[in-house]
């Protein structure tokens, strides 16, 4: 008779610890073995037949290598997501052997809640995003440490220079100069990263192009229909596949706003209903970019020449779903101004509703590409 062995893994740089539920039986620790690819497949063997295996870790910095490893032997595996691991109010003591057993006798329950696994290409293309909001992030700090340094020393550049412009950059070199050596070392040094800084930034869209050309042909389709919509330009279009993955994934509009952590908190008891702000307890990257790009909806429905550009590539029925999102959002802006609600609350408020556009143009191309693949056959 077949038993279906559970088995939770605590998942470290060098180590993982494991134990195994079985299916009507005891929880039991394994021990520890050495995150390793030759001890995983030990591992898999010593357990028994593969397809009664049923592994599942915590998703954490050491990535999804686990996932792929026991998958390529015929095992199933769940990567969970941490913060939705049941635990007990009393529990005082945390190691990696109970950790390993609470993973081992969730998972035989059911209680765990699994987490969305990228393929090859879009783990390779959320990587080249990610450097890129990192290298943003770096260039923020060096302006910053630049701009502060200047401020200190009282150098300030003529009217009507603005900020971080090429102007403003020749500015600083050819007219601010310190007579103390070490400060002018200081100077050099600031503006050289200011300039590393911008030059990784356009390296990294260059690898951001290459990555979408030889992206596969559904994802690239989903990338180009997504900037039918304002705000939402390549880079964007970009960050939301590659955080998202299939969009059809998501049954509904609004399983993708609790995705992104852009739903209200709520505390509900008995005949008393409190909501608060948002959760943030989701996507925080897929979060930053729709609540950026819900600032373009302040303003009046319009079509740029940017935008109507990078609309000639898109169908007439995505065309005329981003038109709708023009009006709604536009109207949803200042219907909460109206309503005496702050522009950073109304802003993230369009950007939940974005998401529910973002999620029906994507399910919209992903069907026409399947129909297209279907006939093509």
């Amino acid at each position: 008779m077949r038993r279906i062995k559970f088995i939770g893994l605590d998942v470290h740089a060098e180590t993982i610890a494991v134990a195994v539920a079985e299916e009507g039986g005891e929880v039991r620790s394994l021990g520890v073995l050495a995150n390793r690819e030759e001890a995983v497949r030990k591992l898999v063997r010593k357990l028994g037949a593969v397809e009664d295996l049923r592994f599942c870790y915590e998703a954490g910095p050491t990535g999804y290598v686990l996932y792929w490893q026991l998958t390529k032997l015929g095992a199933q595996c769940a990567v969970v997501a941490p913060t939705l691991v049941p635990a007990k109010a009393g529990e005082r003591v945390k190691t990696d052997r109970r950790d390993a057993l609470k993973l081992a006798r969730n998972h035989r329950a059911g209680e765990l809640t699994a987490v969305w696994v990228p393929d090859a290409a879009h783990e390779a293309l959320r990587d080249v995003v990610r450097a890129r909001e990192a290298a943003k992030k770096d260039q923020l700090r060096a302006r910053h440490r630049l701009s502060k340094f200047l401020l200190r020393q009282g150098w300030r550049p003529a009217s009507g220079v603005q900020a971080w412009t090429l102007k403003y950059l020749e500015w600083v070199k050819r007219e601010v100069h310190f007579e103390q050596p070490a400060q002018e070392a200081t100077l050099l040094d600031y503006v050289h990263e200011v300039e590393h800084a911008a030059g990784r930034i356009v390296r990294l869209d260059r690898a951001i192009e290459e990555a979408v050309k030889q992206a596969p042909p559904q994802m690239r389709a989903v990338i180009e229909g997504l900037q039918a919509l304002r705000g939402i330009a390549q880079i964007s279009a970009v960050t939301i596949v590659a955080e998202l993955g299939e969009i059809t994934r998501f049954r509904r509009a609004r399983q993708l706003m609790g995705y992104g952590g852009i739903v209200a908190r709520e505390h509900s008891s008995g005949t008393s209903t409190w909501r608060g702000g948002i959760t943030k307890t989701g996507n925080a990257h897929l979060r930053r970019v729709v609540i950026e790009a819900g600032w373009s909806y302040r303003h009046r429905p319009g079509v740029g020449a940017a935008l109507r550009k990078r609309q000639e590539a898109v169908s007439a029925e995505v065309r005329e779903m981003a038109w709708k999102a023009q009006h709604r959002l536009h109207a949803r802006y200042r219907q909460l101004l109206a309503r005496g609600k702050s522009k950073g609350q109304a802003v993230t408020a369009v950007g939940r509703e974005l998401l529910g556009f973002i999620w029906a143009i994507g399910i919209r191309v992903e069907a026409e590409h399947q129909e297209s693949q279907r006939q093509a056959a």
